[in-house]
């Protein structure tokens, strides 16, 4: 269970690095955003979908 918990917090550094170097992960096209006067709705589609891809992707890596 070390090297799975080691392999995810890389994965999460990762993540945090190409969000802080500019990837527009959450505003992806096919992200939903609706903004009123006093209403905001979003609804991250494809960013969930990208993710999940990822997740996935990983796990089928690290059971192999």
């Amino acid at each position: 269970m070390g090297p799975a918990l080691v392999g995810l917090g890389l994965l999460v550094a990762a993540v945090g690095a190409l969000i802080w170097l500019g990837l527009p992960l959450g505003r992806l096209p096919g992200d939903i955003a609706i903004e009123r006067e006093s209403f905001r709705l979003y609804i991250p589609i494809t960013t969930s979908l990208l993710v999940s891809g990822v997740l996935m992707l990983v796990s089928w890596l690290l059971r192999r």
